[in-house]
């Protein structure tokens, strides 16, 4: 039962008697004495530390508030779920000589471990923060003071960062043993601890070897989880062994998406899904993330769920493309291919609370509540992620004010020509001022971002980005103008309402569908993106369609249409996409003038300007 706290750590009724019986025992005299109990090397480090624990137990029973260090993705693993992974473990033959837990936090897989392996002949623990290495101390002299008969490892706990730590020397020093790799890393990224001012962060470096555009789009930030993770298993892929780290889902897709470059030496991959909220409180998408050491690279991975052990679906590498589901790939892989035309998220301004405004009673109330007395020249229909669940769109609850036409159009014309619009952005001048991203900086007053000559294209068809839908809607015009949406959405735009049905029929089709579900992660924070749009073959799925079956979804359909749509899709094709060959808009922030060709001014993102 715990009834105190020393060093800010737990500490156990039995424990507290030892030391109690101890307290005229020498430092050295005390260390070699918990060593022969519980295998601890160095248990007191100076003398200063077992007098301030003698004296604490000795004055007073001290019950001190633990802190929250959840903000820092210290989710501490409860005993229940740590006996529970080596028991999975050990039902999967694991019988590990070498125990290495690189942030061991409280001590309780280490716990999990004594009790549950009999062959452990070595434990290695490395933890930052001082109380959790007190508190995995007591915890473990706790365990042998109650079972004595236990087999007796050599165990050394280290107050070191990891990512500093030479986990080479373990390695080095157990070649020929089974080693098992266990633990709980931080859930945070590297951008969030640097938001936080903790020092507990990996040196700088590209350690993806990503190019610099990827960098500066956010792919350098990355899961320090993953990072872990990658560190140990390069560091002992070699060894004999396995590897058990409870991470967030997106860090063993991650690593599983490197695989394919990076070949670890890594095999027999799983993932059992638990129940983050259950288990932690926190609302994330989380596992156990199994694999075995020093094995040839695997590039797939089986999903299971924790609790039942029942299988989910296998993912993975599937002849050089990733995939969601292998079982529901093979039946549609042959629409895996480029799509046609470039897929285009919608606006970005970061000032919603003056930029998105409300028609109500006939006046527009922006997110503040305020009423805006703006022309209405430049207010445009607004469609967001959670508008857009199939079918046919022609209504909308929001609108925007768009200021630009394209990225970094001068923006004086508008207090020429709309002198309310210029005097209600100006009179809020703070909320552009404020806006933190550096797309902003160096451009005219009131800029958005997403903005082209596609923008303005009367019909749409489009799809959520943040939902879990895989449906696609068309978008008509509202108030006899084109609709905005903002850039959580993807879309193509259309200068005929006709080709944007027969697009959106395509893209609802059950082949389609199956396809999309199988390359698309329902688990990420952004389910659809433009990398999974542009690898939807809309030829393939063409010669799989007759006219009849797209003129039941299309009453006003004729033959003339469909032909005319393949027709001018072929002439496209024929180009070989070579907007394609630029980079997305939202990476670069020059306009590089490109030539309309053919069909591109009718179907789909074809702008004179790409950024």
């Amino acid at each position: 039962m715990l009834n105190m706290r020393v060093f800010d750590a737990n500490i156990t009724n039995p424990v507290i008697v030892f030391f109690e019986d101890s307290k005229d025992t020498s430092i050295e005299d005390l260390n070699s004495e918990i060593k022969t109990i519980c295998g601890i090397n160095t248990f007191f480090e100076i003398q200063s530390e077992l007098d301030e624990l003698i004296n604490t137990i000795s004055n007073n029973k001290n019950i001190i508030n633990e802190p929250d260090r959840a903000e820092y993705g210290d989710f501490q693993t409860n005993r229940n779920l740590s006996d529970n992974v080596c028991n999975l473990l050990k039902s999967q033959n694991t019988e590990p000589e070498i125990i290495v837990e690189p942030t061991c936090g409280k001590g309780n897989f280490i716990i999990s471990s004594l009790q549950t392996f009999e062959n452990i002949k070595f434990i290695y623990g490395v933890e930052i923060y001082k109380p959790y290495v007190w508190e995995t101390k007591f915890a473990i002299l706790d365990y042998f003071l109650k079972n004595r008969n236990s087999n007796l490892p050599e165990i050394n706990i280290y107050h070191y960062d990891v990512f500093n730590f030479d986990f080479k020397k373990i390695s080095n020093k157990h070649k020929d043993q089974k080693i098992l790799i266990i633990g709980n890393p931080p859930w945070v990224t590297n951008s969030k601890l640097s938001s936080l001012g903790s020092d507990n962060l990996p040196l700088k470096s590209n350690f993806k070897n990503h190019n610099g555009l990827d960098a500066i789009t956010g792919k350098g930030n990355f899961d320090i989880g993953e990072y872990i993770s990658i560190k140990l298993i390069s560091v002992f892929s070699k060894l004999n062994g396995n590897f058990a780290f409870l991470v967030k889902n997106s860090v063993v897709k991650n690593i599983l998406l490197e695989q394919n470059r990076a070949k670890y030496q890594i095999s027999g991959i799983k993932q059992f899904d638990i129940d983050a909220k259950k288990e932690f409180n926190v609302s994330v998408n989380a596992c156990l993330f199994l694999c075995s050491l020093n094995k040839k690279p695997n590039e797939t991975i089986a999903e299971y769920n924790f609790y039942t052990k029942s299988l989910i679906r296998k993912y993975g590498w599937v002849n050089n493309k990733f995939v969601a589901n292998i079982d529901l790939y093979l039946k549609s892989k042959n629409i895996d291919g480029k799509f046609p035309f470039v897929w285009r998220q919608g606006v970005k301004h970061d000032a919603s609370k003056i930029m998105e405004l409300e028609n109500v009673n006939g006046n527009f109330l922006n997110n503040n509540k305020e009423t805006v007395e703006i022309e209405k020249d430049l207010v445009y229909a607004l469609l967001k992620s959670s508008d857009l669940k199939g079918g046919i769109i022609d209504k909308t609850r929001k609108y925007t004010i768009i200021t630009q036409k394209k990225v970094g159009q001068e923006t004086k014309y508008i207090k020429d020509l709309y002198p309310k619009t210029y005097n209600y952005l100006f009179s809020n001048i703070e909320y552009f001022n404020k806006r933190k991203s550096s797309i902003y900086k160096g451009k005219p007053l009131f800029s958005i971002f997403g903005i082209g000559d596609y923008s303005f294209k009367p019909y749409k068809v489009a799809i959520a980005g943040m939902y879990k839908t895989t449906t696609f809607s068309l978008v008509k015009l509202i108030d006899n103008k084109p609709v905005m949406l903002d850039d959580t959405c993807y879309f193509i735009g259309f200068d005929t309402l006709i080709e944007a049905e027969i697009t959106q029929t395509l893209l609802n089709k059950k082949l389609t569908q199956d396809f999309i579900q199988s390359i698309a992660f329902k688990d990420a924070k952004r389910m659809m993106t433009k990398d999974l749009l542009m690898r939807i073959d809309l030829n393939e799925i063409i010669n799989e369609t007759d006219f009849y079956e797209l003129e039941l979804k299309i009453p006003n359909l004729k033959f003339i249409d469909w032909e005319n749509y393949k027709g001018k899709l072929t002439k496209q094709n024929l180009v070989e996409n070579e907007q394609l060959n630029l980079f997305d808009e939202q990476a670069l922030h020059t306009t590089i003038p490109i030539r309309n060709v053919g069909f591109s001014a009718k179907i789909g993102d074809y702008a004179n300007n790409k950024i």
